[in-house]
């Protein structure tokens, strides 16, 4: 637990460079465009909020607090008209600026078991991201091709039945792991 204290202490004490780096990113990446609408300070300030209270977030905060948080964040960007895939890669790109960032700066003399492990969990992380990413363009490219069908997009399977079973189960381990 040490180590994690001191980690989110780092993360906490570089959140300017870090918040400044990710616009960077932002700014160049192909997946992002319609960022450009979005003012660079309202971006930065946003992400710089999140590494410098990163020990709040993840120690403090209760789950309706991020709820709200990301509720207001996601109905700004919708306001923005920034597509839902782009918010989602940018929450993806934040994730990864810090795994970066603590692959390089966090000098850390750690085992070969441990860092094997952490890789491991990086990698799963990197896996579901992009799987939430292009699942978000698959949905929006097929609500843009039921609009121009003249069609609306109804969700098909996903109203009721296993879907309801599976939000079930997601609240369920929610609520266990509290």
């Amino acid at each position: 637990m040490m180590l994690a204290y001191r980690l989110v202490r780092l993360i906490e004490a570089h959140s300017d460079g870090l918040a400044a780096g990710l616009l960077k990113k932002v700014q160049d990446s192909e997946f992002t465009r319609d960022y450009a609408k979005v003012p660079a300070e309202d971006l930065q300030q946003c992400v710089y909020e999140i590494y410098r209270h990163l020990g709040d977030w993840l120690l403090g905060k209760n789950e309706l607090a991020i709820k709200e948080r990301y509720r207001e964040i996601g109905a700004r960007r919708a306001g923005q008209y920034v597509p839902l895939s782009q918010l989602l890669w940018v929450m993806v790109l934040t994730k990864e600026n810090l795994w970066e960032y603590l692959k390089n700066e966090a000098g850390i003399e750690r085992p070969t078991e441990v860092f094997g492990e952490l890789e491991m969990l990086q990698l799963l992380d990197q896996f579901f991201d992009r799987a939430i990413f292009y699942a978000s363009m698959g949905y929006e490219q097929a609500r843009v091709q039921g609009s121009e069908r003249g069609g609306s997009f109804d969700g098909g399977d996903l109203k009721g039945g296993a879907s309801d079973v599976v939000g079930d189960r997601i609240q369920e381990k929610i609520a266990n792991a509290r």
